[in-house]
């Protein structure tokens, strides 16, 4: 293998313990992550063996939704990288039901490894995204481009990927992937 990925883009496919979405008492859920692909648990995501396919000095993009914010953080050490930021939150123009509060947002969180890998691109690229919510789970195509904006001249790897996007590596159930990575065991 060559020196690795410096940049390295993923949506993992959260498992919500079959819990669906619900818009309120004595109406009808209105889905979930179950209902549209197979999720995995966290202690599962952990084994995948990221690191080994990274550069010393990489970043990790992760997105997470609220309910999974403490689980991401945990990922992202398993992974080998060290909590450093939210790197982009998405602001959809539709709301999701929740328990608490409406879900309106879901969060791009970025661990280090190593250093920020250079040479930089820009540097002035704004945290908040604001763009529509397409089908389940299908994130913007905005967020993507601001990280290329940020690190144009790094490889870059994009794990769990839906679709193949120009300029990335990926790798996913759904498409023919460019790296083979490897689960660990489960303990």
């Amino acid at each position: 293998m060559s020196e690795g990925y410096s940049v390295v883009y993923a949506d993992p496919p959260w498992d919500y313990r079959g819990q669906t979405q619900h818009s309120g008492k004595g109406s009808a859920g209105t889905g979930g992550a179950a209902s549209h692909y197979q999720t995995i648990t966290l202690q599962r995501l952990k084994t995948l063996r990221v690191a080994d396919h990274c550069a010393p000095d990489a970043l990790l993009f992760l997105w997470a939704t609220g309910p999974h914010l403490d689980q991401a953080i945990d990922l992202l050490k398993a992974w080998g990288f060290r909590w450093a930021t939210v790197a982009f939150v998405w602001a959809k123009d539709r709301v999701n039901p929740g328990f608490y509060t409406m879900s309106q947002c879901e969060f791009v969180l970025c661990g280090k490894r190593g250093r920020i890998p250079q040479p930089r691109g820009a540097r002035n690229v704004r945290q908040l995204v604001e763009a529509p919510r397409g089908r389940h789970s299908r994130k913007p195509a905005e967020v993507r481009r601001r990280i290329v904006e940020m690190f144009p001249d790094h490889r870059r790897l994009e794990l769990f990927a839906r679709e193949r996007a120009e300029g990335w590596d990926a790798w996913g159930h759904e498409v023919v992937s460019d790296v083979e990575i490897q689960w660990g065991r489960d303990e």
